[in-house]
């Protein structure tokens, strides 16, 4: 386990181009180079990603992005282990321009290819970043994603429970949009909740009535419209108090409600009796101050350890890619220029699908 191997990793599944070279030797890992193009601007004008604009925009990055990161690695493509691309899920169009990319590298530098399930990207970063032993529990809360997972391996993840509709970044998104503040909705209604009472509005907790850790986010943003319109109608418009104190009600009920399926999700994995109980969260929700507060007062609650990566490793990022990538490669995973693009990859294989199945499989 003591053989050093650097990796080049790609990731493009979304909104953020990325590229980044990291290095492990035995148990410790270190991230050499992280690369991210944001699409805050393309997208600014039509309230969320557009699929297309996002494909095109990785094409022209990524390999900018890959040149970026090599040159501030110091290293060379003769100098890499290998390369890990994110092969999904994500928007079909993203995940196929890295796959692509990571294709022509690795054939054209004679390197093993590895494909990533971007979701055990982030699953595995506290590892990446605190070395963090198996089995641990994992919250996974972007804008696309909402599950916990038992992380018992690289490639050994059980789901515990997980959205049965919207993730919570979408619903942050989804709420600033209907409120009048800028995207992405997540920082923006953060900001704006922090000059707000989260006492002036109740918004439902969903599904805190029924057991298990599944989670519910759509109700949440027709209260939101329903309150919005109350308030424009008896004022003739949305006073910027009042647009505080809904984004803290709303904001409220949403760590609410991760705090309390934690505390279930929780009691399960300890049932294991992990020698070292840990608790970790990752994705870009993962960035927001009071939801992460609220995690860790519930992990100290049972004596878990309570992990979350650094902000810039919460958000969509290579790094995560390359990792994963490298303990793919470890356990004998290769991949080859068969390596297709999928939109959907659940983590958990055996796990009914929360959202139903297409042609294309299970969605989550």
């Amino acid at each position: 386990m003591s053989h050093t191997l650097t990796f080049l990793g790609l990731e493009s599944s979304c909104d953020d181009t990325a590229a980044a070279v990291v290095r492990v030797e035995g148990d410790r890992a270190e991230i050499l180079s992280s690369v991210v193009a944001g699409q805050t601007e393309l997208h600014a004008a039509f309230g969320g990603v557009v699929p297309e604009i996002a494909a095109r925009a990785h094409a022209e990055k990524l390999d900018l992005c890959v040149e970026e990161a090599l040159a501030a690695s110091g290293m060379t493509l003769t100098q890499l282990d290998g390369v890990a691309v994110t092969a999904g899920p994500g928007l079909i169009g993203g995940v196929i321009s890295g796959v692509m990319c990571a294709k022509g590298i690795a054939a054209g530098a004679g390197l093993p290819l590895i494909g990533v399930n971007h979701l055990a990207g982030h699953a595995l970063t506290p590892r990446l970043t605190d070395g963090l032993a198996f089995p641990y529990l994992m919250l996974l809360v972007s804008g696309g994603h909402c599950q916990f997972l038992l992380v018992r391996g690289p490639e050994d993840f059980s789901r515990l429970g997980g959205t049965i509709d919207d993730a919570p970044g979408e619903a942050f998104d989804k709420t600033a949009k209907l409120l009048g503040l800028p995207q992405p909705g997540g920082p923006a209604v953060e900001a704006e909740a922090k000059k707000g009472d989260p006492k002036a509005f109740r918004f439902p907790r969903p599904l805190l009535d029924r057991p298990g850790c599944d989670f519910s986010f759509s109700g949440l943003k027709t209260a939101i419209l329903r309150a919005r319109d109350e308030v424009v109608a008896e004022h003739g418009g949305l006073p910027r108090q009042i647009r505080s104190d809904l984004c803290a009600g709303f904001q409220a009920a949403v760590s609410d409600v991760l705090a309390e399926k934690s505390r279930r999700a929780l009691a399960i994995y300890l049932a294991e009796e992990p020698a070292t109980p840990a608790f970790a969260v990752a994705g870009g929700v993962a960035a927001n101050s009071a939801i992460r507060a609220a995690l860790e007062t519930v992990s100290a609650e049972v004596g878990a350890r309570f992990l979350a990566p650094p902000l810039r490793l919460c958000t969509d990022n290579a790094a995560m890619i390359a990792f994963a990538g490298i303990e793919r490669y470890r356990l004998g995973a290769r991949d080859d220029l068969a390596l297709s693009a999928r939109p959907r990859w659940p983590l958990d294989q055996s796990a009914n699908p929360l959202l139903g199945s297409g042609k294309k499989g299970a969605k989550a």
